[in-house]
């Protein structure tokens, strides 16, 4: 379960992670494989400049060095990266896009679930444009203006359209409904610049496997 990398140079590194792998260590099995732990052998320190959910796959980027990295964290807090995914929704949505401004409020319970808080939570804004309609489910493009901690999911539960394989938010699968074991989002792009003087670098991770399939399935 090594991540393989989409893009290296001096400055970041950029993988397609996994579903499954964390980002960070475990915090119960601090000695589980982790992406910060399997690439900092070869490619030296790296900083994490933001997290992607275990469960969830795709991009992630790391950077070399602290001077990038806070130059990164400063576009992921100002907004000014552009992050797309791709979920595979459970149900019909009667809208091709639909804009969700729904507050968050993470870490509630003993599960740690995100929940939708209109007192308490913090701004969370997600787009959504219908990609793809299968029988009983249906793809989504996510683009999220926030990054709130599990803010796709809960956003996509509120409106009744759990993403498929998603046990925390209501999406879980019958036995023989699909051939899918894990949960159905994908980090597929991202668009940020490496310095102030760079072009916008724009990055795509191919589909998994297991989601490939599910997405050539013929509507």
């Amino acid at each position: 379960m090594f991540p393989s990398i989409l893009w290296c140079d001096e400055d970041l590194v950029a993988v397609n992670k996994p579903a499954g792998l964390p980002t960070l260590p475990d915090g119960y099995d601090r000695s589980a494989p982790h992406v910060k732990g399997l690439l900092e052998p070869t490619l030296g320190r790296l900083w994490i400049v933001h997290r992607l959910d275990r469960e969830c796959s795709g991009i992630l980027l790391l950077a070399r060095s602290a001077r990038v990295h806070r130059f990164l964290n400063d576009q992921f807090a100002s907004h000014q990266v552009i992050k797309e995914y791709l979920a595979l929704a459970r149900g019909n949505p009667d809208w091709e896009e639909e804009r969700v401004n729904l507050p968050l409020r993470a870490d509630v319970g003993h599960c740690h679930r995100t929940v939708v808080d209109h007192d308490k939570g913090k701004p969370a804004v997600t787009h959504f444009h219908l990609v793809k309609r299968l029988e009983d489910f249906t793809w989504l493009k996510a683009v999220p203006e926030t990054g709130r901690t599990h803010q796709i999911r809960v956003h996509l539960a509120a409106l009744g359209l759990p993403i498929a394989g998603d046990k925390l938010y209501g999406g879980a699968l019958l036995p023989g409904q699909l051939p899918l074991a894990r949960l159905a989002l994908h980090a597929y792009s991202l668009a940020f610049k490496a310095s102030p003087t760079d072009k916008r670098i724009c990055l795509l991770a191919p589909f998994p496997p297991d989601l490939e399939k599910l997405f050539d399935i013929e509507e």
